[in-house]
C-alpha cells in the first residue's frame, strides 16, 4: 500500500507541474520582456508600447494562438496613449499580419494624435493594418530587411474566404453590370465604398506630412491593388513611394522579438550556432 501511495503522489505531482510549468514559464517570460522594455524607454528617452502577434506556446499541449489586430489590442493600445503625458515621446513595436480595419485605423488615429513625436519600429513585418499604424507615427524605423505591406481591403465570399476589394471591381467593370448577379452588385457596393474609406484614412493620416497631392498619390498605390495583399514592400520600394523612413534598429528591440516564441515543434527548421562564431582552425596535414 506504502508504494501505490507514493506512486500516486509522483504521478498527482507530474499531473500537477504539467498544469504549472507553462504559467509560470508564461510569467518569467512576461517579466523578462517588461525588464527589457524598460531599458528600451531609458535609450530613447519614450513611452514604449509593443504589438507583437506570434504564435506563443503557453498552453498546457503547447497549441499555438493565432493573434491579429482586433478590438482588444486597439483598446490597450489606446488606453497606453492616453495614459502617456502628452508631451512624452511614443516608441511603437509592431510585429504584425494585420487585422480588423476598425481597430488598426483607431490605433492609428490615436497615434496621430498625440502631440509629441511617434515612432513606430519595425523589425520584421508590419503588414495590412501594422502598415496603415506605421504611415500614422512621425517617423518610421524599419530592420533594412523588414517589410510592410499593400492596404487594400479584403471582402469576405459566401464561404468566408478573403476577396480583394479591387478585384471584385475589376471582374464586374470587365464583365458587365447586366451580366452579374445582384449578390455581386451588392459586393461591388461594398467593395467600391471599402476603397474610397481607406484612400481618406491614408489621406488623413499622412496629408499633413507628405502634402496632400503626395497622400493622395500614395493612397491610391497602397490600396488600389497595384500588388497582391501580401506582398511584401522593401523599405527602398517604400521610400520610391515617398514614405520617409530609417533603417537600422536598436539591439534591444531584437533580444525583445526572442522573447516572444514560436511554438516549439519536433523537428526544429532553423538551426545555427550563436554569435560570436569561431571556426575551428584546421588541423595540419601532414605530408608523407
Amino acid at each position: 500500500m506504502p508504494q501505490l501511495d507514493i506512486a500516486g503522489a509522483i504521478f498527482w505531482a507530474i499531473m500537477l507541474s504539467m498544469f504549472i510549468w507553462p504559467q509560470i514559464r508564461h510569467r518569467l517570460l512576461q517579466e523578462s520582456r517588461l525588464r527589457l522594455i524598460e531599458k528600451i524607454q531609458r535609450a530613447t528617452n519614450s513611452r514604449v508600447i509593443t504589438m507583437i502577434h506570434r504564435q506563443e506556446r503557453i498552453s498546457l499541449f503547447g497549441i499555438p494562438f493565432y493573434r491579429y489586430i482586433d478590438v482588444e489590442d486597439s483598446e490597450q493600445v489606446l488606453r497606453a496613449i492616453r495614459t502617456t503625458p502628452p508631451d512624452t515621446p511614443i516608441t511603437l513595436i509592431i510585429h504584425t499580419p494585420g487585422g480588423l480595419v476598425l481597430a488598426a485605423a483607431q490605433i492609428a488615429l490615436a497615434l496621430k494624435g498625440h502631440r509629441a513625436k511617434t515612432t513606430v519600429i519595425v523589425p520584421h513585418y508590419a503588414m495590412s493594418g501594422g502598415t496603415l499604424i506605421a504611415l500614422a507615427a512621425d517617423e518610421i524605423v524599419m530592420d533594412p530587411y523588414a517589410v510592410l505591406g499593400p492596404i487594400d481591403p479584403q471582402l469576405s465570399d459566401s464561404s468566408g474566404r478573403p476577396i480583394p476589394a479591387v478585384s471584385v471591381v475589376k471582374a464586374v467593370r470587365e464583365k458587365g453590370k447586366d451580366k452579374v448577379k445582384d449578390e455581386t452588385l451588392i459586393e461591388l457596393d461594398i467593395a467600391e465604398k471599402a476603397i474610397r474609406q481607406l484612400e481618406d484614412l491614408v489621406v488623413e493620416l499622412t496629408g499633413d506630412r507628405l502634402g496632400e497631392e503626395a497622400a493622395q498619390r500614395l493612397a491610391k498605390e497602397l490600396v488600389h491593388g497595384e500588388w497582391t495583399h501580401d506582398y511584401p514592400l522593401t523599405p527602398k520600394r517604400l521610400k520610391a513611394l515617398g514614405i520617409p523612413l530609417k533603417t537600422g534598429i536598436p539591439p534591444e528591440v531584437y533580444k525583445l522579438m526572442d522573447l516572444y516564441p514560436q511554438p516549439q515543434q519536433a523537428q526544429p527548421s532553423v538551426e545555427y550556432i550563436p554569435s560570436p562564431y569561431i571556426p575551428r582552425p584546421r588541423r595540419a596535414v601532414e605530408k608523407r
